[in-house]
């Protein structure tokens, strides 16, 4: 895991991938490099995790060609094995020099055959063509701007705007898009002049200019072909094979050990592999926990770690939440209201102080075997939608006026059965999204300068288009193919690389593979929903290792006391961003529909605080665009 940046035909290109390698440091604190070919300059800031020594060392160059690569390839030793029995010599022990060599001998064709999570440049001197690749799902990010025939590309959004703020401008529907998800959809960037290279896909960049882009792993492609699946298969030997080749290192590994499901299947299946491995759980103020009705995740962590013989850390989330909100809205690239993050750079922080260089985490398995509150909900409201209305009706009314809070504590309950109501009787992609979103259609015009009403169409529209963009004829298995596509890189990945990067770590996520994506769709969806628990498929499996009141057991909470934080120790903030703040005074938020959002949530009548939390990250994240753009 590393940051990597360079400039292709770019203006004073050399020292600008220093600047931007120096601002991708904490990326990389292990060491620095630099590679110039004429137009071409490459720059990297490295973590070493395998290989050690000087022959891992990046950016590397070999034989005509340089690479610059961010990753891990886990099917680094079968590859290796391939090449060196076609006559491939290696000098060191790195992935990335077996990286460079299947470039060598197979380039775009043999991307497919990359089994782990990359972004990375290689320049080839003969051609004189730089290409940039993505990994299959989208876990390492990679950026880039295009000015003419050259190009500046590096690990992180934060590095471009530092360097070239003052010619990027912010696009009003990327932070649209943010308003409606909380975060800011994969297929859209913050910065107008600015683009990530999607997931699965590769750019090549040519001296007289050209450009070639290509895709060589589709998520839709695979969700249908494992439609069409009819085989047998083990998917407990398929996630114990994914989490035996996440633990390749040469450095200390760790787990997120949450007490749920995905993080103890995990922790699990590592601590057999690796016994005595250590393991990092979150717990929260006492008063936080109780106002927030929040689950006892610590008792279960602490029973799996017992029983697998793990050394358990807990990390007590009571965070400075004001010195931190700037700090990761700063490390987070882009508007991202998913309080998570912090959690996973507080665990990523204390294990680093410890030592432990890479994580594993349960991401992606929510997704892909059907496992939020959402998947069931959007099943339960087509029967719901069944009721007569006579029925319905007052039912409504009743939880309409029950409060989510009072001074003292939250109601979970209540929650979530405003959260279904708001959804239950809509049609199937309308209710999907209503049922993660932040604003219907018209709240979220609401909310804004009129003159974006067009900007809300187009959100709304992308997100139908990528719901409808397949054949699938299982319902859910559309919900947890919306969520791979939308939800998984735009969100979850994204804040997990930004967040353990800002300290200095790698998370791997063994959900996250390829090979466990293709078995996850091949598992219709009814064998993941079945009466009132999700994930059954996954739970199935995992009691080949895990108890049953682990597999079991409610689904925790990997977020934050949101609603304890905004009357507490933000509840100063949020009235200056209401009242005075620089989306307000710029016209692209309306003052009073943010007085009604702070009204409903003190009341305690509705839920707000995952609302106003985002609109205090996205007030951070324009402050330091506005200020990156000022000369």
């Amino acid at each position: 895991m590393c940051g990597i940046a360079g400039a292709y035909f770019w203006p004073d290109g050399g020292p600008l991938t220093d600047r931007l390698t120096k601002t991708l440091a904490h990326r990389g604190p292990d060491g620095s490099g630099r590679y110039d070919h004429g137009e071409v300059h490459l720059g990297h800031r490295r973590l070493s995790i395998v290989d050690l020594t000087e022959t891992g060392a990046q950016p590397m160059v070999k034989d005509g060609l340089a690479l610059t690569y961010n990753g891990e390839l886990y099917n680094a030793p079968e590859l290796r094995k391939e090449l060196e029995a076609a006559g491939v010599r290696f000098r060191g022990t790195s992935d990335t020099e077996v990286l460079l060599e299947a470039w060598r001998k197979w380039g775009t064709e043999g991307l497919h055959r990359l089994r782990g999570m990359f972004a990375f440049g290689v320049f080839d001197e003969r051609s004189g063509e730089l290409v940039l690749v993505r990994d299959q799902l989208g876990i390492k990010p990679l950026f880039l701007v295009r000015r003419g025939k050259g190009v500046a590309f590096a690990s992180e959004l934060k590095a471009l705007a530092a360097e070239l703020g003052g010619s990027l401008t912010v696009d009003d529907t990327a932070l649209v898009a943010s308003l409606l998800y909380y975060w800011v959809p994969d297929g859209r960037c913050a910065f107008r002049e600015a683009e990530k290279l999607p997931p699965g896909s590769w750019a090549r960049f040519r001296p007289n200019g050209d450009v070639e882009r290509g895709t060589f792993w589709s998520l839709r492609q695979v969700a249908e072909e494992g439609a069409a699946y009819e085989g047998e298969f083990d998917l407990n030997a398929v996630i114990e094979d994914s989490t035996r080749k996440h633990l390749i290192a040469d450095v200390p590994v760790a787990t997120f050990l949450s007490g749920g499901l995905d993080s103890s299947y995990l922790t699990a299946l590592a601590a057999r592999e690796r016994p005595g491995i250590s393991a990092y759980t979150i717990g929260f103020r006492a008063e936080d926990a109780k106002f927030e009705a929040m689950p006892d995740d610590l008792m279960y962590a602490k029973k799996v770690a017992a029983k697998f013989g793990v050394d358990l850390h807990e990390i007590e989330i009571a965070p400075q939440v004001l010195d931190l909100l700037p700090r990761m809205t700063y490390h987070l690239d882009e508007p991202i209201g998913d309080p998570a993050a912090i959690n996973s750079y507080l665990i990523c922080t204390a294990a680093r102080e410890a030592g432990v260089k890479v994580m594993l985490s349960g991401m992606g398995a929510d997704e892909l075997f059907a496992g939020y509150r959402k998947h069931l909900a959007n099943k339960i409201a087509v029967r719901y939608q069944r009721v007569p209305g006579l029925v319905r009706r007052p039912v409504e009314s009743l939880v309409d006026r029950l409060p989510v809070a009072t001074s003292k504590r939250g109601f979970r309950s209540v929650r979530f059965a405003k959260r279904f109501l708001s959804f239950a009787e809509l049609p199937e992609e309308t209710a999907f999204r209503r049922s993660y979103t932040m604003y219907d259609q018209a709240e979220l015009a609401g909310l804004l300068n009129p003159d974006l009403a067009g900007a809300v169409d187009d959100v709304i529209t992308e997100h139908a288009d990528t719901y409808h963009d397949n054949t699938l004829s299982d319902f859910v298995n559309r919900m947890c193919l919306a969520d791979s596509r939308l939800f998984l890189p735009g969100l979850n990945l994204a804040y997990t690389d930004r967040s353990s990067m800002a300290a200095s770590t790698e998370v791997r996520t063994p959900f996250v593979d390829i090979e466990v994506v293709k078995a996850a769709f091949r598992i219709p969806g009814d064998k993941k929903i079945v009466k009132r628990q999700g994930k059954m498929a996954l739970k199935e499996a995992a009691l080949s290792i895990l108890p049953a009141e682990i597999v079991h057991r409610p689904k925790g909470l990997f977020s934050a006391p949101l609603r304890a934080w905004m009357s507490r120790d933000l509840a100063p903030l949020v009235r200056e961003v209401t009242n005075e703040g620089e989306l307000v005074k710029a016209g692209f938020l309306r003052r009073e529909a943010l007085r009604k959002l702070v009204d409903e949530d003190a009341s305690g009548q509705q839920d707000r605080s995952k609302h106003l939390w985002h609109i205090l990250t996205l007030e951070y994240w324009y402050r330091g665009a506005v200020s990156a753009r000022t000369p």
